[in-house]
């Protein structure tokens, strides 16, 4: 009997990745009928991200109400993963940008919802928390989350106040000490897929804030407060996340996550490979099936199918990428593991025509290929 694995990422505005999953478990089937498929969906940590890992490990999603970016009551979630023992959250579901629509403003968003959703998940006995970092419509560098889980930050005054991205240069000292004492011994890991650091000319203001709303000077405001939160930290908690890859995800999240709860910023294919146990998964496996929206040359900086890659090489398992379209400079993945890319375009069309028949055109590539191997056995058997 054959062995399947299929993980793929999803295509950005196109199919989830538990659609690509169903389509291509079902293209497989009219071949193997017989087949032993193991689907593992893929998310980077924004949107979408708790619904693969409850569709890749089962679980519960927890709902709840909680303070949206702009500290209104929003409806929320995460997902509670290995018999409870631990969350996973986007931060995205209380701090996203769909949230908020047409009133985007990273100078007042707050992620105090994300520390609500923290408190929650450490209240029902997780040992530990995924941070999902992505879609973002706050800048605060995480002070936010920290202000809900007890950490204080002081104005020049003594006054406690929850940070805002607009408001970062306020604080005058950071007093962790009481720190909610639910969130002892749990471990924290961001799943994270971009470098940049806290601040600076790459950093969480000027490179992501302008897709969040703010004009120049704003940029220039958020960017100083930022600067001016990570001295604090380095003074007063003795810690120095500035310059971490992945420190300015999410308006800084990354960098705040590390600073006020330890967290470890990993990269999120990673993060997903460890948790479903991928080299179990993937034991005895004749192919490995993943994909994205587009490879290039790019790809090799961190993406989901060259994690996969890199992984299923060191276990002898060929892959197969199945992709909606690919760029220059692919050929270099070859040598990392990929043993053929497939794109899903079989027509030339317009980018709308193209995504109206994506599934269908998904599902005959797949179909295509598996038509391939049976071929290939066919003709190995009888030679």
């Amino acid at each position: 009997m054959k062995k399947f694995l299929l993980i793929p990422d999803s295509f950005k505005g196109t199919m989830d990745s538990q659609s690509l999953c169903r389509i291509m478990e079902e293209a497989i089937g009219r071949h193997y009928p017989h087949a032993n498929i193991v689907s593992v969906p893929v998310a980077d940590g924004g949107e979408g991200t708790v619904d693969a890992f409850l569709a890749a490990l089962g679980g519960q999603k927890i709902r709840l109400t909680v303070k949206g970016p702009l500290l209104e009551e929003t409806e929320s979630f995460y997902g509670l993963i290995d018999q409870g023992r631990a969350a996973v959250i986007e931060m995205a579901a209380a701090a996203g940008l769909p949230l908020i629509s047409d009133r985007k403003d990273p100078l007042k968003a707050t992620t105090f919802g994300v520390g609500q959703l923290i408190l929650d998940a450490a209240a029902r006995g997780v040992s530990r928390i995924i941070m999902g970092l992505g879609g973002s419509a706050t800048n605060d560098g995480g002070c936010g989350a920290a202000a809900a889980c007890g950490i204080r930050f002081l104005d020049a005054a003594g006054q406690a106040f929850i940070p805002a991205g607009g408001s970062l240069a306020a604080i005058h000292r950071i007093d962790p000490s009481a720190v909610n004492p639910l969130l002892a011994g749990i471990s924290f890991t961001a799943m994270c897929d971009i470098d940049n650091p806290m601040f600076g000319p790459q950093g969480a203001a000027r490179v992501f804030a302008p897709q969040k709303g703010a004009n120049e000077r704003e940029v220039e405001i958020l960017d100083q407060g930022l600067e001016h939160l990570a001295a604090l930290i380095r003074r007063d908690l003795d810690k120095d996340p500035a310059h971490l890859p992945g420190a300015g995800a999410a308006g800084a999240m990354g960098a705040g996550l590390h600073a006020f709860f330890g967290a470890d910023l990993q990269s999120g294919i990673q993060v997903i490979l460890d948790t479903v146990r991928f080299e179990e998964l993937a034991r005895d496996a004749d192919l490995i099936l993943t994909g994205e929206g587009r490879i290039d040359g790019q790809s090799i900086r961190g993406k989901a199918v060259l994690g996969i890659a890199r992984r299923a090489r060191k276990l002898g398992i060929p892959v197969v990428a199945i992709v909606g379209d690919i760029g220059q400079g692919v050929e270099t993945l070859y040598d990392e593991g990929i043993s053929g890319i497939f794109s899903i375009n079989r027509v030339a069309l317009d980018l709308p025509s193209a995504l109206k028949r994506s599934q269908s055109d998904l599902s005959l590539t797949v179909d295509n290929l598996m038509r391939f191997i049976k071929r290939m056995e066919e003709g190995s058997s009888s030679s």
